[in-house]
């Protein structure tokens, strides 16, 4: 990365309060080496590491882009749940904006069934196929549907387990980046200090807890993202 590049990220980073860390005592070891110091008791994150972590994961990313595969995006705590939503819906893949389904990558022929019968419930109503039934039927199966809505319609288009998650704190998230590393899935984490870091493969050690920090690394895993997909269309 160019120096000039290099500045414009770090000032967009700084700008977006992503240098932010938590205090002393909730650091996680892990992170120790991405510390650059210590401001009315905050822990101040090295930007120009994270430039460096951030480069490494968009560089993986516009890989997985080039060749057509899927990123799960995984974001439940409410800071994170637009940006997550958002970020997936721009570059088409899915997204777990809240609760994570246990079992959504260990068990995903079973999650693939629950996905299979909201989309067959939608499409009936969307037909006018459940007016066969009776009000208070229909009532049930609506609400069964709104149910079946929030946990699963940002998994519609996962059609086979993921080849990679992205996942904001992954210590609130650690079930999914668990299943993910049992399945030998790669994990892309924006991670606070209080994260454990040591098992992630692409760590960006960053303020995980605020919208505008948040915010600016999904778009720029997005970016990366079309970017490689704009890659292999130029090349075609």
């Amino acid at each position: 990365m160019d120096e000039v590049k290099n500045k414009e990220i770090i000032d967009a980073m700084f700008k977006a309060g992503a240098h932010f860390g938590f205090s002393k005592s909730r650091r996680h070891a892990s992170t120790a080496p991405y510390i650059f110091g210590v401001k009315n008791k905050v822990e101040i994150i090295n930007l120009e590491k994270t430039a460096e972590l951030l480069e490494k994961a968009a560089a993986f990313v516009a890989t997985l882009a080039a060749e057509g595969r899927q990123i799960l995006f995984v974001g439940g705590k409410s800071e994170a749940h637009a940006s997550v939503k958002n970020g997936a819906l721009s570059i088409d893949m899915p997204y777990a904006a809240g609760r994570w389904i246990g079992g959504t990558i260990t068990n995903f022929t079973e999650i693939k069934k629950r996905i299979t019968k909201y989309e067959t419930l939608l499409s009936q109503r969307e037909k006018g196929e459940l007016s066969k039934y009776t009000k208070k039927e229909r009532l049930l199966i609506d609400r069964q549907i709104d149910k079946l809505e929030k946990l699963f319609s940002g998994l519609v288009v996962l059609k086979d387990a993921p080849k990679a998650l992205f996942v904001v704190d992954p210590r609130k998230e650690e079930i999914a980046v668990a299943e993910a590393m049992s399945a030998g899935i790669p994990v892309i984490a924006l991670a606070g200090t209080d994260c454990n870091i040591s098992k992630i493969k692409y760590p960006i050690v960053a303020n995980d807890s605020s919208v505008s920090s948040i915010n600016y690394f999904i778009s720029e895993i997005t970016k990366a993202y079309k970017k490689g997909k704009s890659a292999v269309k130029k090349a075609n």
